[in-house]
């Protein structure tokens, strides 16, 4: 496939996509922490996530993802 566009890439807005539609299933696997919400913002170069997580203490903390694709190289 090739990248006509990393501003952001469509490969970049679907990973995340789909990181935040198992925001329950990542909060289930997590010891003693629940995820409480996810904050996308998709239309900036470099998609960003926020994740809101409350841990066993009642101590909310926040995760931020950034999604970089490199630029596609010839082999």
């Amino acid at each position: 496939m090739k990248t006509t566009s990393y501003n952001p890439s469509d490969l970049e807005v679907e990973f995340a996509t789909v990181i935040e539609s198992l925001k329950d299933t990542i909060s289930d696997k997590l010891n003693h922490k629940k995820i409480l919400s996810v904050e996308n913002n998709l239309n900036i170069d470099n998609p960003i996530l926020k994740v809101q997580l409350l841990d066993d203490d009642g101590d909310e903390h926040t995760l931020v993802l950034k999604l970089i694709q490199k630029p596609d190289t010839t082999n």
